[in-house]
């Protein structure tokens, strides 16, 4: 394993493995105006959601790392105390590329990507109209964590109101996660497209999972299920009574007799599903 001391390494090339190694991460493209009221749009991928009462996000306009300059969001929101921040989705995300580039101050980046601006209700920084999610926020504080290149600036806002697209909400009127069609940056070039890597995990929030400790040995040192195998069987409550196992052998009898490998092997195939349960009966057979 490559092991690195950060202050061994050129910024650029801890910049590249940080950027790398922490990913995806969403994007805040976040819209200022300087003090004469000209506006600026610029996306940050330093950035996530810190709260919910009150509603707190922040994100990081870092300094140049080559040339140790703020950024004009930066100098924006010191002056102004305001920034909306817009949700990227895949529908804008070529756009929001172009309006990263480093215009000189006073260009409006709105024009220069041909989005759209809109006003906001409660602040007067602009709206990005084709956003799907739109945060107007004042700042409540602004982080310093250092003065040379690479360093970061955070930038703490408080929710004051929110704007949802109707088209991305679902029949209960939370957002969809396939409608929104999220996209989030990742090392280099990269970004992805958070819809086509979706999967679900239910949370052990309400519910008491065995745990891991509590699967039998046999079944915890296996040669054939994983790490995530193992995750799934111990987020289980209770394990399937005898008889419920013993009836799931007389429908598959196929399943009765093989060997503890053969086993694993079927009972991964019922986790690939999510089948946990029944990966449990397989398991448990004699």
């Amino acid at each position: 394993m490559l092991s690195i001391n950060p202050k061994d390494i050129p910024t650029a090339k801890l910049h590249g493995y940080l950027l790398g190694a922490i990913a995806p991460r969403p994007i805040a493209f976040a819209s200022t105006i300087d003090e004469e009221g000209n506006p600026n749009l610029s996306p940050f991928s330093f950035f996530n959601v810190f709260g919910a009462n009150p509603p707190i996000m922040i994100f990081s306009p870092a300094r140049s790392v080559r040339a140790n300059k703020t950024k004009h969001t930066l100098d924006n929101a010191e002056a102004t105390k305001e920034v909306v921040i817009n949700i990227v989705n895949y529908d804008i995300v070529q756009q929001m590329s172009l309006s990263s580039t480093m215009y000189p101050k006073g260009v409006n980046e709105f024009e220069k990507s041909g989005l759209t601006m809109l006003p906001s209700d409660e602040v007067k920084p602009f709206r990005v109209a084709e956003s799907p999610v739109q945060f107007e926020c004042k700042v409540t504080d602004i982080i310093y964590t250092g003065n040379e290149g690479g360093a970061g600036n955070l930038i703490v806002c408080e929710v004051v109101k929110l704007h949802i697209n109707e088209s991305v909400l679902d029949e209960n009127g939370g957002i969809d996660q396939h409608k929104i069609d999220l996209v989030a940056r990742a090392g280099g070039n990269y970004y992805t497209r958070a819809k086509d890597g979706f999967f679900e995990i239910p949370k052990p929030i309400a519910t008491l999972g065995i745990g891991v400790d509590k699967i039998p040995f046999e079944i915890r040192n296996s040669t054939v299920l994983t790490g995530n195998n193992l995750g799934m069987l111990g987020n289980v409550e209770q394990l399937p009574t005898a008889e419920d196992v013993n009836n799931f052998a007389k429908e598959h009898p196929q399943l009765v007799g093989v060997s503890e490998e053969k086993k694993h092997i079927f009972a991964q195939e019922y986790l690939d599903n999510n089948e946990v349960e029944s990966a449990w009966k397989v398991l448990l057979i004699k």
